[in-house]
């Protein structure tokens, strides 16, 4: 059968189930005896090994169930959870995730039986619970065989009158009327994918009438373990049978043509049985008396709990290629509110026309209509970073091991929301500033007891919300950066002279590690120290137009934070002028706006730097920067936007300032060899104008 339609919904909940795993695994690995731990572990890999199974993916399911069959034995206290199980059980949800990834890439499970991981299973089993090896786990695969009581309960549907004359038409029309009563394996946990499964499949020979339950109840799983429905066909019932017993975890298929004549007849002495059924209570009723007066409560009751259901699924999956579509659509909109600006500022005087009153009340209502619109697709856009967090607790329990350190991650303001493009990109360089700090920061047990630390390094992931910006910190109370080490392998590598060595400050010592093949590991291993490392971080980091700074002291520990956008679509933006050329520097990077006389300018190491209120900031001349021509004279005074990346800051000189704008970025696309990277991107303007967008990162 094809159950491709299920595979997104399968893939997310896998992924929410094998999270869910990993975290009780990590919890029952310091509490070995929390039963609520042992009880979810349980529902998660009975949930998986029925998921599974409803998919067809038979090697997955044959894994969780060995999984399930060692919680039962813990869950019933027949054995206890040691460290070697705890071990096993990682490299269990390894072998789910290796199974799920060939789902995502070609909708099969692949074909490892991952026979050692489910011995090892076994063994502890055994071993735990003193007895003989299981039956080979195969059989979940094995469907039952009928054991001849099955009922045709298709016999027992009552009819409305709208579906007996479509089944009295039916006939006269020569069709043949098919009743059919399905079981379901009892150990499916979709009992309504399956029923759903078996009405797609039928209905590609006929129409289905009759439905018992309705699929209402079907949908919401209100039935046992078998269902019945009268199908209209042409076909022979054996090819309508066969599609039905197809469909994995049917246990039997029971059906055969009936006529209609005999279905009416059937109903008539049906209902005469219930009309003699109902005369009988009624005498009952009126001989009871007042004892039925205190039964009514029940049904009042259950009528509330259905009523009073938990209501679910308040959140919807929805593909961020819709997203992007929805947020082009708001780009449009930004353009053509500021087509109608730019015609309401360049009309000339007078009363009517662009200047009317009633004009600029409609430019005032589209703007905030765009501006709305805008506030709700980046919402929709936003994901909290949990997603992204939620697997480096187990990645540093892993390193523990690996690197025999005792180590403990600490993570706040995982529910910091960032938009999807810059969550999905952000996981590996989180991923190397952790495996960073585990390798290189914190020290081993000895070194630490003589420092008079814990023996259990600290390693934290902290993140927040800074105006338009999401800052992501990572730290250890580990060594912290020794600047004199890096400043010597700079120094061996030729990238300084020893005297430029005497001048540089800790953070330009620090930088160093940022460049390409920059290593301070000793030797290599599988977890840092190829050469790739901080400097991937780096530019990874700056392609999402973030930044990334150290602060360290040596013996303390070090800190790297990482400040990012929180959306890469749509800014709030300054619009500048260089030679007539118009630009836009996003907001997010300005921190002030200075007029400064030329006289002010002074040099330092041969560069123009300005000093304002007690800091120096060099001075970035962009129409030298951007090739532009000279200016004949010289202007006495000028304009300086100050610009800050992280510590660091800087005087941007333009011409003239044209006000702040919200701005749509347009990729340059691979037309334009933008080698430089000074240009981010562009924008298109109310006039019809592109404007370039300046990185201001790239200008430090």
């Amino acid at each position: 059968m094809d159950v491709s339609q299920y595979l997104e919904i399968f893939i997310d909940e896998t992924n929410g189930h094998l999270q869910n795993l990993s975290d009780c695994i990590m919890t029952l690995e310091k509490e070995p005896e929390n039963m609520d731990t042992i009880n979810e572990i349980f529902r998660a890999a009975h949930s998986l090994k029925g998921m599974a199974g409803t998919m067809g993916f038979k090697r997955m399911q044959r894994l969780t169930h060995d999984m399930e069959n060692v919680f039962q034995e813990v869950r019933s206290g027949n054995m206890n959870v040691t460290s070697g199980l705890v071990d096993v059980l990682f490299q269990c949800l390894d072998a789910i995730e290796a199974y799920l990834d060939n789902v995502k890439e070609s909708s099969d499970e692949g074909t490892d039986d991952n026979e050692a991981i489910i011995q090892e299973l076994n063994e502890i089993l055994n071993a735990g619970t003193g007895k003989t090896a299981p039956e080979k786990t195969e059989k979940v695969q094995v469907e039952k065989p009928t054991d001849g009581v099955h009922q045709k309960k298709y016999l027992d549907i009552e009819f409305s009158e709208k579906e007996k004359d479509e089944l009295r038409e039916a006939e006269e029309k020569g069709m043949n009327i098919y009743g059919i009563t399905v079981y379901i394996q009892e150990e499916c946990l979709l009992k309504a994918a399956r029923a759903f499964l078996v009405f797609k499949a039928v209905e590609d020979f006929g129409n289905i009438v009759v439905y018992n339950p309705n699929s209402q109840d079907i949908e919401d799983e209100k039935f046992g373990f078998d269902f019945s429905f009268y199908l209209v066909s042409g076909e022979e019932i054996e090819k309508i049978m066969e599609v039905s017993k197809a469909v994995s975890e049917i246990e039997d298929v029971i059906g055969e043509r009936v006529k209609y004549s005999e279905l009416t007849a059937a109903a008539e002495k049906k209902e005469a049985a219930a009309a003699e059924a109902e005369k009988a209570s009624k005498t009952v009723e009126a001989k009871a008396g007042e004892k039925t007066a205190t039964q009514p409560a029940a049904p009042a009751a259950t009528k509330k709990a259905a009523g009073g259901k938990p209501v679910t699924n308040r959140t919807v999956r929805v593909d961020i290629e819709k997203l992007d579509a929805l947020m082009n659509q708001v780009s449009e909109l930004i353009i053509a509110k500021n087509s109608l600006v730019s015609i309401g500022s360049s009309s000339d005087g007078g009363t009517g026309g662009a200047n009317s009153q009633a004009f600029h009340e409609q430019i005032e209502y589209l703007e905030r209509i765009t501006t709305g619109l805008h506030e709700s697709v980046m919402k929709v856009r936003m994901v909290p970073i949990e997603s992204v967090v939620q697997k480096f607790p187990r990645m540093i329990r892993d390193l523990s091991k690996k690197l025999d350190k005792k180590m403990e991650l600490f993570m706040t303001g995982e529910d910091t929301e960032l938009d999807r493009t810059v969550v999905d990109q952000i996981g590996d360089p989180l991923q190397h500033l952790l495996r960073n700090s585990a390798d290189h920061g914190l020290e081993n047990a000895e070194i630490r007891k003589k420092r008079g630390k814990p023996e259990v390094g600290s390693i934290h992931l902290n993140a927040f919300q800074e105006g338009n910006n999401v800052i992501i910190e990572v730290s250890d109370d580990g060594n912290g950066i020794d600047t004199e080490t890096v400043k010597n392998k700079a120094i061996e590598r030729g990238l300084i002279t020893p005297e430029q060595g005497e001048t540089m400050s800790q953070k330009e010592i620090i930088d160093f590690l940022f460049m390409p093949s920059f290593s301070m590991a000793k030797k290599i291993s599988d977890i840092s120290g190829r050469g790739v490392g901080l400097d991937v971080v780096k530019s990874n980091i700056e392609a999402l137009g973030g930044d990334v700074e150290v602060k360290s002291v040596l013996g303390e520990g070090s800190k790297f934070i990482v400040r990012l956008p929180l959306t890469l679509a749509i800014i709030q933006a300054l619009m500048v002028e260089v030679r007539g050329e118009k630009y836009a520097i996003s907001l997010g990077s300005i921190e002030t706006i200075e007029e400064i006389l030329a006289e002010e300018i002074k040099f330092v190491q041969a560069k123009e730097v300005i000093h304002i209120r007690g800091t120096v900031i060099p001075l970035i001349r962009l129409d030298k920067l951007l090739d532009c021509e000279p200016e004949e004279k010289e202007r006495e005074s000028l304009t300086v936007i100050i610009v800050r990346k992280g510590d660091k800051r800087a005087g941007i000189i333009v011409d003239e300032l044209n006000g702040q704008q919200e701005i749509v970025i347009k990729s340059l696309g691979k037309y334009i060899n933008n080698s430089s990277k000074i240009i981010s991107g562009a924008t298109v303007l109310g006039d019809g104008e592109v404007a370039l967008i300046l990185d201001v990162n790239t200008l430090f």
